[in-house]
């Protein structure tokens, strides 16, 4: 868009508000499903809630890219979004472990989906010289959504029963489906759905542009993957009993952050910002596991939460700028699937080192912040400009 083009319209408006409900339906289940796993047998299996939902998110991105560039953002955002609604009434139907392990497989193809199409839009509608204004806003949209509901998930499920928890955040992804009918479609050349659209060349997966961009996603986003595996386990020993009010921390300081992150991104670029970002994060992840009380639990996630609400509005508008503009919808999905891959193996391998073993918690965090404090090197080292 045009740089005289106003940033706060309607359009962005609405879908701030449905990435909110979006980001809000899936997240306010997060907190309890450690508690529902091991009321189910699997409490070995932990590592594999956040690893299984990413593998498949990750997996769909190529196809959810491929889809954004020809029929267009607002399908791909409303196919997300309706898993998310048959995903969560699912839930209280497949009891099993091995149901559950299915299910979040499944759930997973919904991030796959959403945010890769809701990036391009927001792209596609915003001016050029405030793109990562634009990406912090639409950040704290999805930040809110994760800091408002898990208290609430975890409010349902203590009360009532983890079932009224899947049933609302149903009814909450439905909601933000039928916010998407008040957008107008910004793809110009959209074309009607054909199958062939789902046969992925090699040359489709990955969008070499934004490859530099991608080895920072990982390297942040892992300490994520960490803190949603490990931090319920952390409440729980320090005594705090709504594991949702973690998140809450978590989010709300992000959500502080990303306020004003995007405007000095813009101003300043996107590598010193991000060089700033990585180093308190990895600070945060020491000071969580160094944490022996609830409060200073609380106030490292909230150090945390605005260390990576400083790096994520970066990261995303530094991805548009090396995207070719007619494969937007690639770049994005190959940050995603970045970040992604990011969560996955944080889950998975913070998972391993803590063993379910409260003395582990320090090491686990400092493994987090090692991988973190990597992109800071590098960018530094092959003397990158953003």
């Amino acid at each position: 868009m045009p740089e005289n083009q106003p940033l706060y319209t309607f359009q962005f408006f609405i879908l701030c508000v449905s990435q909110l409900l979006f980001s809000g339906s899936f997240n306010m289940i997060i907190p309890e499903l450690p508690a529902y796993l091991t009321s189910l047998g699997g409490e070995d299996y932990k590592g594999f809630i956040i690893a299984l939902f990413t593998l498949s998110a990750a997996f769909s991105r190529p196809f959810s890219g491929k889809l954004t560039d020809t029929i267009g953002r607002l399908p791909v955002m409303v196919i997300g979004t309706l898993v998310c609604v048959v995903c969560s009434l699912a839930y209280p139907l497949l009891t099993s472990v091995a149901g559950f392990m299915l299910l979040r497989l499944f759930h997973g193809f919904s991030t796959g989906f959403r945010p890769t199409a809701s990036t391009a839009y927001v792209a596609d509608i915003v001016p050029v010289g405030r793109r990562a204004e634009a990406m912090g806003m639409i950040g704290v949209s999805m930040n809110m959504g994760a800091s408002m509901f898990p208290p609430l998930g975890s409010w349902l499920s203590i009360n009532y029963s983890p079932y009224y928890m899947f049933y609302v955040a149903s009814f909450i992804a439905l909601v933000s489906i039928l916010m998407l009918f008040g957008l107008k479609e910004t793809l110009v050349n959209k074309a009607p759905f054909k199958f062939a659209f789902l046969k992925i060349k090699s040359n489709e997966i990955i969008e070499p542009s934004v490859i530099p961009a991608a080895i920072v996603a990982v390297c942040v986003y892992l300490n994520f993957g960490v803190l949603i595996t490990i931090s319920p386990d952390q409440s729980d020993y320090l005594g705090i009993e709504n594991r949702g009010m973690l998140f809450t921390s978590f989010t709300i300081f992000s959500v502080l952050s990303r306020l004003v992150a995007g405007k000095s991104a813009d101003r300043y670029g996107r590598i010193p910002v991000i060089k700033v970002g990585t180093i308190m994060s990895a600070l945060s992840l020491l000071y969580m596991g160094m944490a022996d009380s609830a409060f200073d639990l609380f106030a490292a996630s909230g150090c945390l939460g605005f260390s990576l609400g400083i790096v994520s509005p970066a990261v995303f508008a530094w991805v548009i700028d090396l995207s070719v503009e007619e494969r937007r919808g690639r770049g994005t999905a190959t940050l995603y699937i970045a970040l992604e891959i990011g969560i996955g193996v944080g889950a998975l391998v913070s998972s391993w080192i803590y063993g379910n073993n409260d003395d582990h918690f320090f090491r686990t965090y400092l493994f987090s912040a090692i991988i973190t404090i990597i992109p800071f090197f590098y960018l530094t080292l092959t003397g990158k400009k953003g």
